[in-house]
């Protein structure tokens, strides 16, 4: 067997146990491996039937018999049931969508019973049991007694002091449970695959930090004896795929060190003659350093990769302004005519908008083109007929005037990295909240500049600065981003105002909408978050019932604020609609736009200065504080609602922190830590799994993968002493890559 043969070839699958394994991403044998438990459940103690209460955590063994698939006459989903019987008594089992158990045993199977037990006294049951098949000389002598009952009753059982049977349980989608997964895996095992499998962690760090190896770990990790044994699999795991990262972060640096990019020399004076003309406020030290820093790279010739991280409204913009400018002020090499260009990028097409009226701001005392390029159109500034204004062009023209150097700062979308977008001196890329830009993207953008020859000596790397608002712990920076050195924006502009962040309880809602609307008298605008787009369907069982945008907007205009005038916003509307929407709040034309998320990243209308968000509990510590940074762009005091549909403990413990907490950065340790890395905002977005997520909670093991991997590279930069992690890695990258 190898390991990536197809799973279809070893396991009879049904097809709704294909398109589940589909969904979770499990294809092949290698995938399943891998497809880790979550948590695993200890088996109670050895019970007998007689005398079961109902609320037991219970093991039994005993007999199956009478196993069938029946449908749900309620909820019309398939049910297996059937009955377990040992010496003293029989119990109903029944495992609901899980039609297949009734196929895997036969009648009169022997088999080991774990579950809850569950009804009233007197009608008791078994539900969603763990079953394990047993023998004879697993569970000892059976007696058969002078009724000849065949019923086993059990003697001299070795089991009873030793820890409960250890049930691994697993992601699970309709079509495949955990039951399934323990049955596949020990096919799987049974194969004799775990003999085949080589080890990429180099023998020496398994035993300088104390880590199974590759074979132990899988089979503590899916079948553990004890749970320490599955904590060392899973501390393994998780030290390897930081490792991992590490590495690959570690040799693209390395690869770098070794390009050419294009020397950034505008005077310090003409860069501090724009801070002090352009910026709306007085720069913050922290804006100060984090241009001497940015500029600093930019003189050296080599390519820069520096990540900005700050707070909403903390002048991250301004400082890519500034980098900007400096670009723009110098001449390609070898001319004395020219700029060198700019590529800024936004995730969204309001966005890119949004940076393009700020860039006008910034530059309007400082004569410089600026084009701007989305899927919907491109403009110019400044016009030709009025110089203060922009002017709506064909996508022809500007590709010409980008492709001959004519407009220096063009800001976009992903449009601009088409192949139909070539730059004459491309000297800096900025990225908005898009971090894993890499080497990769920055040479195709290279290479489509038009004055490159065939002669590679004479390609450059543009420079990078990557933006957040995003707070990101510790752990994860160091791990995500070790081909990027670090900045901190920590200091708001001066005369900025603290948020006041209240949680509303459902007696107080009417408090706070007595608030936002002494707000609204005053001529200020509101954002109401809700989690969904429309109303729950009332014919799914499990329909997330959360208030939706179009009703809750609805609700207001009617019930609450009918003299407002009320819009919404939400991730389905057209790129026109969003933009006409957000013109008009902008505009002031509404006073109350009601939206889901869609609004988190960038949005700025800084006299919107209350926002209410529903289902607070639904969101990360993170995320909520981006979406009240959306309020905070003004020098008017701001108000955050938060308002959770639970009322349990830990709901409110969880977002007292979000009032508490001085920075995004803090709040963002305070996620990590309390609700768990697998429920972290956006985590999917980090390329990085559950359990590697975990490993971010323990800052040695992140420092200790790292240093590790920029050992190795030192010594090695290609690996080409390390071939099994060489073919990892490009395994890796061929899954991860952007194109």
């Amino acid at each position: 067997m190898n390991l990536h043969d197809l799973l279809i070839k070893h396991l009879r699958l049904m097809d709704t146990q294909k398109a589940a394994l589909s969904r979770l991403g499990v294809h092949t044998v290698q995938d399943l491996l891998f497809h880790f438990p979550f948590r695993y459940d200890v088996g109670g103690s050895e019970s007998t039937i007689a005398g079961l209460e109902p609320g037991q955590e219970v093991t039994i063994i005993g007999t199956l018999e009478k196993l069938e698939t029946k449908k749900s006459w309620k909820r019309k989903i398939p049910v297996s049931e059937g009955v377990l019987r040992d010496a003293t008594g029989k119990i109903k089992v029944m495992w609901f969508n899980q039609p297949y158990i009734a196929k895997m045993y036969a009648e009169g199977a022997l088999v080991k019973a774990v579950g809850k037990v569950t009804g009233s006294s007197g009608k008791v049951y078994l539900a969603n049991p763990q079953l394990e098949r047993v023998s004879a000389t697993d569970v000892g002598l059976f007696k058969v007694g002078e009724n000849q009952d065949t019923s086993p009753t059990i003697y001299g059982r070795t089991q009873e002091k030793q820890e409960g049977k250890i049930f691994a349980q697993y992601p699970e989608s309709r079509g495949v449970t955990s039951l399934w997964f323990r049955h596949a895996i020990e096919k799987i095992f049974a194969s004799g695959i775990l003999e085949q499998i080589e080890d990429p962690l180099p023998p020496m760090l398994l035993k300088r930090y104390n880590l199974p190896t590759l074979k132990t770990s899988l089979v503590w990790i899916h079948t553990p004896q004890n749970l320490k044994d599955a904590e060392a699999a899973r501390k393994r795991f998780a030290f390897q795929e930081v490792f991992l990262i590490q590495l690959e972060r570690a040799r693209e640096r390395a690869l770098q060190a070794h390009e050419k990019s294009f020397a950034v020399d505008a005077s310090s004076e003409a860069v501090q003659e724009f801070i002090e003309g352009a910026f709306p406020f007085k720069a913050t030290n922290a804006q100060n350093k984090a241009i001497d820093a940015i500029l600093t790279d930019m003189r050296t010739g080599r390519p820069m990769s520096r990540l900005l991280e700050g707070d909403v409204g903390s002048g991250k913009t301004a400082v890519a302004a500034t980098a900007s400018y400096a670009t723009v002020r110098t001449r390609p090499q070898g001319q004395s005519f020219g700029t060198l260009q700019v590529a800024y990028m936004a995730p969204t097409e309001i966005l890119a908008k949004q940076h393009f009226e700020s860039f006008i701001q910034y530059f309007q005392n400082f004569p410089i083109n600026i084009g701007l390029i989305t899927g919907s159109g491109c403009y110019k500034f400044p016009s030709k007929i009025r110089k203060d204004e922009a002017t709506n062009i064909s996508r022809a023209q500007l590709l010409k005037w980008v492709s001959n150097g004519e407009i220096p700062v063009v800001i976009g979308t992903h449009a601009l990295i088409q192949k139909s977008v070539a730059f004459k001196h491309l000297a800096l890329v900025i990225i908005d909240e898009q971090h894993r830009f890499g080497t990769a993207q920055r040479r195709k953008l290279t290479k489509k500049s038009s004055n490159i020859s065939r002669d590679e000596s004479r390609l450059r790397l543009p420079h990078l600065l990557s933006m957040t608002a995003t707070p990101i712990p510790r752990t994860l920076a160091l791990t995500i981003y070790g081909d990027l050195d670090l900045t901190l924006l920590d200091e708001m502009p001066p005369g900025r105002k603290q948020i006041i962040t209240e949680i509303v309880q459902p007696s107080a809602r009417g408090a706070a909408y007595q608030k936002m609307r002494r707000e609204l008298k005053d001529g200020r605008q509101a954002y109401v978050i809700c989690p969904r787009i429309d109303e729950p369907d009332p014919q799914k069982a499990f329909a997330l019932q959360a208030k939706s945008v179009k009703e809750e907007a609805k609700r207001l205009k009617k019930s609450v604020f009918p003299e407002y005038e009320i819009d919404i916003l939400h991730s389905k509307m057209k790129p026109k609609e969003k933009d006409d929407v957000m013109a008009r709040f902008a505009a002031h034309e509404i006073d109350i736009l009601v939206a889901t998320s869609v609004v988190e990243v960038g949005v700025n209308v800084p006299n919107a200065t209350m926002i209410f968000i529903e289902g607070a509990e639904r969101f990360g510590l993170s995320q909520l504080h981006q979406l009240r940074g959306r309020v905070v762009r003004s020098n008017h005091q701001a108000y955050c609602f938060v308002c959770p549909e639970s009322r349990g403990e830990k709901t409110i413990a969880r977002l007292e922190a979000l009032t508490k907490a001085k920075n995004g950065f803090e709040l963002a340790e305070m996620d990590l830590l309390q609700r768990g890395p697998g429920e972290l905002s956006g985590h999917s977005q980090w390329g990085i799994s559950d359990i590697g997520m975990e490993a971010l909670k323990n800052l040695k093991l992140v420092e200790a993968a790292r240093n590790e991997a920029h050992a190795l590279i030192q010594k090695d930069e290609t690996l080409s002493s390390s071939p099994l992690l060489q073919e990892v890695l490009a395994k890796r990258a061929a899954i991860t890559h952007f194109e």
